[in-house]
């Protein structure tokens, strides 16, 4: 029904959707840059592949990853602070002028240059990455995981395969994060493996997500636009090429969702943060089967609550407490609460379908916390990434399974994928 191709549409379209209006300069990607007309004044990210210092003139070749062949700057060498090194993420300004270079059409000459970090566009779309579905690192941190070993050891060889502890992957985001510093914009949608003993509704073991990586973000509204957009423009594309199945599940299967459907796609979805969550379901009249307290997770019935409390538009639930989330999010360093920028989008009749978070890219802030946890050896190629500088980015991941029972109104997961694997079930 939506495969890669349709999801990747979907992503293109957010990144480039109708933003609120911001002052000039417009921000391109390289490829758009130098594709575009001189005169017109821009801003690019990127990171710095060579640098030329003048006695007066100062010129940069930078690199997003959106084409293989790098934009020219031109700046005054006062703008030169020392930083601006091979490696180095900048946001530069200026205006294109024709270049006097047979190499290019244009080149940008430079107003301001702001050193985002030492390391070695938003229009260009996003870059499709196959992450491996066997991997020595376990994203979650929660130990739910399946190992692998080749049937020679289980009939009692000692021998390990690779060398260190193997796992069918929870998860692609540490993969992308990697690949995000390169090509700025990248998702992956495959397989992910989670060896959770629930017989759920909404549970598997083996299911499909789509996960996005952004680099170049610094706040989680910029997260949750891409996530709306990727939601909004998915189902329409969907609604788009399939009216008929998706008509034939409305009629036969969720009478009314159609409706539902309608709602949430012409409204803006709301934000509300955890401690408000948490305030909300204290003052419910409704029994929960677990009481809501500031630093307990949000369970199903918690979630299913809060969407149908905000008129059943689909809610982002963000700042959750540091405790409950996986090391790899930003301090928020607000106090004693002492929060991460995590993020969750709730939507009617599922809950959970989004999860993301802007990225811890301080490297001392990130060398605490996995010291603090143990980690330390075992994601010591993780912290390396940081270790001479980093940028602020972020993603997230969606359940694509817990998606089509959004959209179609489907109750049970399992309902939804051809073959599902659950606890004590692996048919074929």
């Amino acid at each position: 029904m939506l495969g890669a191709r349709g999801l990747l549409r979907g992503l293109r379209a957010c990144s480039s959707a109708p933003r609120p209006r911001r002052a000039l300069p417009a921000r391109l990607s390289v490829l758009a840059a130098l594709g575009a007309a001189g005169g017109e004044r821009i801003k690019v990210q990127g990171w710095i592949r060579s640098v030329r210092s003048q006695k007066e003139v100062l010129f940069l070749h930078v690199n997003d990853g959106s084409s293989l062949e790098s934009l020219q700057v031109v700046a005054d060498s006062s703008l030169d602070n020392g930083e601006l090194t091979f490696g180095s993420s900048v946001e530069v300004q200026g205006q294109l002028v024709q270049s006097p270079s047979r190499m290019q059409n244009v080149e940008l000459k430079a107003e301001k240059i702001e050193v985002v970090g030492n390391c070695d566009a938003k229009e260009s779309g996003f870059v499709h990455i196959h992450t491996p579905i066997i991997t020595s690192n376990d994203c979650e941190g929660a130990g739910e995981i399946f190992q692998i070993e080749p049937s020679s050891k289980i009939n009692g060889s000692d021998e390990n395969f690779f060398n260190v502890p193997a796992f069918l992957t929870v998860s692609g985001q540490l993969h992308l994060e990697v690949m995000s510093g390169a090509f700025t914009q990248v998702f992956t949608f495959g397989p992910t493996f989670r060896a959770e003993n629930s017989q759920s509704r909404r549970h598997l073991a083996e299911f499909y997500m789509v996960e996005a990586e952004i680099s170049f973000v610094e706040n989680l509204q910029d997260i949750m636009q891409v996530m709306e957009g990727l939601f909004k423009t998915a189902t329409m594309t969907v609604l788009s090429n399939c009216p008929e199945d998706v008509e034939l599940c409305h009629k036969f299967i969720a009478p009314g969702q159609k409706d539902r459907l309608d709602h949430m796609l012409k409204n803006n979805f709301l934000i509300i943060s955890y401690t408000e969550a948490i305030e909300i379901l204290k003052k419910a009249s409704q029994n929960f089967t677990f009481t809501p307290e500031w630093g307990a997770d949000l369970h199903t019935e918690h979630e299913k609550y809060l969407v149908k409390h905000c008129g059943n538009v689909p809610v982002f639930v963000i700042n959750y407490p540091l405790t409950l989330k996986p090391f790899y999010m930003r301090d928020n360093e607000d106090g004693p609460q002492h929060t991460v920028a995590a993020v969750d989008l709730l939507v009617p009749g599922v809950g959970e379908l989004f999860g993301g978070s802007l990225r811890e890219e301080r490297y001392h802030f990130l060398e605490q916390q996995l010291a603090r946890l143990g980690l330390t050896e075992v994601y010591q190629w993780y912290l390396d990434l940081r270790q001479f500088g980093s940028v602020p980015h972020g993603g997230f991941g969606m359940g694509f399974e817990r998606y089509l029972q959004c959209i179609l109104g489907v109750d049970n997961i399992k309902d939804v994928i051809p073959f599902p694997r659950f606890p004590h079930s692996c048919l074929l």
